[in-house]
């Protein structure tokens, strides 16, 4: 039989109400109590109802996670900085993989507003799946402009795609392509994009850009990079808006013959864990992902405790340039 608060207080000598305050740490108790309320829960194999010390406490310490996808490197470590540190501060993170769906995303947000989660951290693509609903519902955006009224968290892109392009400039290329997502997605990773172009511009040389229509689609990709190579034979730089991209473009460089970086000279973007690891000579810009994950959550923090006023509306963290083999 399910051990109750009732037998916990019966063990230690004291009253229900008595051990509750202990489970939720409300009012003096002393030390000598503390300890004999523990020992009786571990004795009878008590655990605390949460739904219960939620209600108590008017906090579920849930933080809800919406990300595109979670075999995406960049979303996966941060994700993986997100729990950890929310573990940190005891939060437990529902963690939502929507495939980038909108209708799955705006399901996730009702189920996370069902189980009273006491914030959101949304990494999606899609805008308007927090509606009049959720309104009250502290979220923080990472790296994706939902409205006006949800504080943003992202790298610096427009330093990334300038420090990106100047390499390639810097190591010879005359003829630089740029691969980016559609631009019709409000993120601000279309900075990667505009300061691709103004670095061009002020050298004089012809912005060439290819947009990836489906982001998580990799035959659309493959498809789009090949066209690349069909349409510029004569392009000696790419800059590819995401490591993932660079690793495709890598291996279609290679298929047709191409040497790296002697012939072709190639940049990526996000510089995670994985990335290094399977391409360990790829150039990157490195993302400041575990700095982006602890803004996130201190903001997320700030605004579950109703501090709006003190909050900004964007934060942009520097980046990191890794130059490696193919460059």
């Amino acid at each position: 039989m399910k051990a109750k608060i009732s037998d916990v207080a019966k063990i230690a000598g004291v009253s229900p109400t008595t051990v509750s305050r202990v489970l939720n740490n409300r009012g003096y108790i002393s030390k000598e109590t503390r300890e004999n309320v523990y020992k009786a829960m571990k004795e009878i194999n008590y655990f605390p109802n949460d739904i219960a010390r939620s209600l108590f406490n008017k906090r579920t310490n849930l933080i809800g996670m919406i990300v595109p996808q979670t075999s995406n490197p960049f979303f996966g470590e941060l994700a993986f900085h997100i729990e950890s540190i929310c573990a940190s501060l005891n939060y437990k993170v529902l963690l939502c993989n929507s495939l980038n769906r909108i209708d799955k995303e705006k399901k996730y947000v009702e189920m996370l507003i069902r189980n009273q989660v006491d914030g959101v951290i949304a990494v999606t693509y899609n805008r308007g799946i927090f509606d009049s609903e959720s309104q009250s519902l502290p979220v923080v955006a990472v790296d994706h402009y939902l409205s006006k009224d949800i504080p943003t968290v992202s790298s610096d892109n427009y330093s990334g795609g300038k420090q990106a392009t100047e390499l390639l400039i810097s190591k010879g290329c005359k003829h630089i392509v740029h691969i980016n997502g559609p631009l019709k997605l409000e993120t601000p990773a279309n900075l990667r994009r505009k300061a691709y172009e103004n670095v061009m511009k002020k050298d004089g040389k012809q912005p060439i850009t290819y947009e990836i229509s489906n982001t998580f689609d990799r035959n659309i990709q493959r498809e789009t990079i090949s066209k690349v190579f069909e349409e510029h034979p004569e392009v000696d730089g790419i800059f590819a808006s995401d490591d993932l991209l660079a690793a495709l473009v890598v291996a279609e460089a290679q298929k047709r013959g191409k040497n790296i970086p002697r012939d072709l000279k190639i940049v990526g973007y996000d510089g995670t864990e994985a990335s290094q690891t399977l391409l360990p000579g790829l150039t990157t810009v490195q993302q400041p992902i575990e700095s982006i994950a602890q803004t996130a959550i201190d903001i997320l923090l700030k605004e579950i405790e109703g501090e709006f006023s003190n909050i900004p509306r964007e934060i942009c963290l520097p980046v990191k340039l890794l130059e490696g083999q193919t460059t």
